[in-house]
């Protein structure tokens, strides 16, 4: 693990040594490790076990949050077909949510030492160990804080008793990304779809990490042209 004159030890704590690679840091964290037991992050146990999420915990949490949204636009006198129209809209919007954080934030190229940090502490730490099951869903307290200004951005956007439901599909969205991403990694699936969306996950960490941005489907990589080739399609140019 040597990037020009700075080598990243992986039995001490990885955050504040990945900013140290400067330059090198892309190729670094691009490199994965299939390793199913993670690094650890921090020092301090506090801020290591802030990092630290089981996948069921965000369904636990952020349901009763969905379902208590719904039923805030339902006593403001909204029908069940309206109620229905706004969730489906709300994860809609996530879809494409989903999608530009994944390609545009996530995948941001950094090369200072502040700069890398916060990028593998954000989604770096995601591809150098992309089977770290304690860290494959988003931590609850920073969905909280993430919440506020989300919230503010519907509530701008529609109209007081149209917000809470719009807002509420916007996080059964996140809802279904999270445990969908878990799954992906670690789940066995049988049927053909999540076969083939595993296989396509998969394909973003280990072969084309720079297409593919898509989770829970790959609709907006085909109307943003991020779609990866299959490897028939590679051979036969």
């Amino acid at each position: 693990m040597v990037a020009q004159d700075f080598t990243v030890d992986l039995n001490k704590p990885l955050v504040f040594q990945v900013g140290h690679l400067r330059e090198a840091y892309q190729e670094w964290v691009h490199q994965p490790i299939a390793s199913k037991e993670g690094p650890r992050f921090f020092k301090s146990d506090f801020w290591e076990f802030l990092t630290l999420t089981v996948w069921w915990v965000i369904p636990l949490i952020w349901l009763p949050v969905v379902c208590w949204c719904i039923s805030m636009s339902i006593r403001m006198g909204h029908t069940l077909p309206q109620i229905a129209l706004m969730v489906v809209s709300g994860i809609f919007v996530w879809t494409l949510l989903e999608y530009t954080l994944h390609r545009f934030l996530f995948h941001i190229k950094t090369k200072s030492y502040w700069g890398n940090t916060i990028h593998y502490l954000l989604h770096g730490c995601h591809h150098k160990h992309p089977m770290d099951g304690l860290r494959l869903v988003f931590p609850p307290a920073a969905t909280a804080v993430l919440c506020v200004p989300f919230w503010n951005l519907v509530k701008l956007m529609s109209t007081p008793s149209i917000t809470p439901a719009l807002f509420g599909g916007g996080l059964l969205g996140y809802v279904m990304y999270d445990v969908t991403h878990y799954y992906l990694h670690h789940g066995q699936p049988t049927s053909e779809v999540p076969r083939n969306l595993k296989r396509y996950h998969l394909n973003h960490h280990f072969r084309i990490q720079n297409k593919g941005f898509g989770i829970t489907s790959s609709l907006w990589d085909k109307v943003f042209g991020t779609l990866p080739q299959s490897k028939a399609a590679e051979k036969s140019r």
